[in-house]
């Protein structure tokens, strides 16, 4: 059996900007994608705390050490620049993979800078 679990999550990020007529995604900055283990194109949940709203997008690349998190497309209506959201992805994994599997947590500053990251 294979369970769906937690493989990383970028805590507390700061959304920083909205576009709605971009296509659809999530920009985030490329330090944090390296650092999360997530790939761009790989699918994203996001959980907003300032309003409640949980929705799914995929992850593109922002410049490196930019903090950037940017809302596009359908995604942009779902919150505002300021807004604190968390960013997960999760895997499908046997218990005996998940033995030894550690998920990513990074929780960030107001800047999206790293400022804890947990295995």
């Amino acid at each position: 059996m294979q369970r769906m679990v937690l493989k990383s999550k970028i805590h507390r990020a700061v959304v920083t900007d909205t576009c709605l007529h971009y296509e659809g995604s999530i920009g985030i900055s490329a330090d944090l994608l390296e650092a999360a283990n997530i790939l761009e194109g790989e699918q994203v949940h996001i959980y907003n705390l300032n309003n409640g709203n949980r929705f799914e997008t995929y992850a593109i690349r922002e410049a490196p050490n930019s903090g950037r998190i940017i809302l596009n497309g359908a995604a942009a209506r779902l919150a505002a620049v300021g807004d604190i959201i968390i960013i997960a992805t999760y895997a499908l994994m046997t218990d005996a993979e998940y033995q030894s599997f550690k998920p990513i947590h990074l929780k960030v500053d107001h800047l999206n800078r790293i400022i804890r990251e947990h295995r």
